[in-house]
């Protein structure tokens, strides 16, 4: 396995209350002790407008700076993870329309689902949504899907888990992902992209 993986976290609520926050520092965190390098894209912190324009459809070095910034980080991660709450069945619009503001920078980054929930179906149907979502912008994703019910009782906003069943799905989640990723670092380092 390559030395230092680059892992993109791209989380999806924008809500006051929020709750996921949590699992994607707890993601954060297992990934940064397995020797990845880690990003966490919170988008509170990194506010895109409504999707009016793509990235792609600015003349190149005038996109607004947070978009530039993000385009940045998406470019240079090996893989990326998705934290996904499930609002109305759905996924939140916060995160699809972070998702719409760029196509090409996700190809062929391998992605992991983390979906979670306040009740005790842990997102599921929202990560099903996702699979056809990030298919389409190139991303395949894993197998394996992390899903946590009633979230809040499970890990807190800082990412510390209350219940340690979570490590045995999560170490199999992140094992799993780590091998697509190296083995796509691997495959572009030695002959690129066919894009």
């Amino acid at each position: 396995m390559s030395d230092t993986l680059s892992t993109l976290i791209v989380y999806g609520s924008v809500r006051r209350d929020r709750q996921g926050i949590g699992l994607a520092r707890f993601i954060a965190s297992s990934l940064s002790a397995r020797n990845c390098a880690v990003d966490l894209i919170d988008p509170l912190e990194s506010p895109l407008p409504l999707l009016d324009k793509m990235y792609k459809e600015y003349p190149k070095g005038e996109a607004p700076d947070v978009m530039e910034s993000l385009a940045n980080k998406i470019k240079a991660a090996d893989g990326v993870v998705i934290v996904s709450g499930e609002y109305n069945h759905g996924i939140p619009p916060a995160l699809k329309n972070l998702l719409d503001h760029y196509l090409e920078e996700w190809f062929f980054k391998p992605c992991g689902i983390a979906c979670y929930s306040a009740g005790r179906y842990g997102g599921v149907r929202a990560a099903m949504q996702l699979r056809m979502t990030l298919a389409e912008l190139g991303m395949p994703t894993i197998s394996s899907l992390l899903a946590v019910p009633t979230v809040s009782k499970i890990v807190t906003a800082d990412g510390d888990l209350e219940e340690e069943w979570l490590h045995k799905p999560a170490g199999r989640f992140f094992d799993e992902l780590m091998w697509w990723m190296d083995a796509a670092h691997a495959k572009k380092a030695k002959a690129g992209t066919p894009f």
